[in-house]
């Protein structure tokens, strides 16, 4: 009987997430998880949210801007439009709180 892997689920990752950064190991799980390069893109995707969301610059700039092709940031955009105004608020709430902190 071939065996399977224990975790198969994105909600289990997104549980372990949850249950580490409550248990205040965020660091730890995200650097276990994640390689330097696999962090170093995270970080890429939260500045093309968060320049998308101030919505001061254009794609091309924001790709200029952070070294990224432009079909990066299309991506990030793309991903955006899927989501409503409430949960674009939110994210730019959040995102306000530590931009240039």
């Amino acid at each position: 009987m071939a065996e399977k892997a224990d975790f198969t689920d994105w909600q289990q990752v997104i549980a372990l997430l949850k249950t580490s950064f409550e248990q205040g190991r965020e660091e730890t799980i995200l650097q276990l998880l994640l390689t330097p390069d696999e962090r170093e893109s995270l970080l890429g995707r939260v500045n093309i949210v968060n320049e998308l969301l101030k919505g001061d610059l254009s794609q091309r700039q924001i790709s200029q801007l952070l070294g990224v092709g432009v079909a990066t940031i299309t991506r990030g955009s793309n991903e955006l439009k899927q989501k409503d105004e409430e949960t674009k608020q939110w994210l730019d709430d959040l995102l306000s709180t530590y931009r240039d902190s």
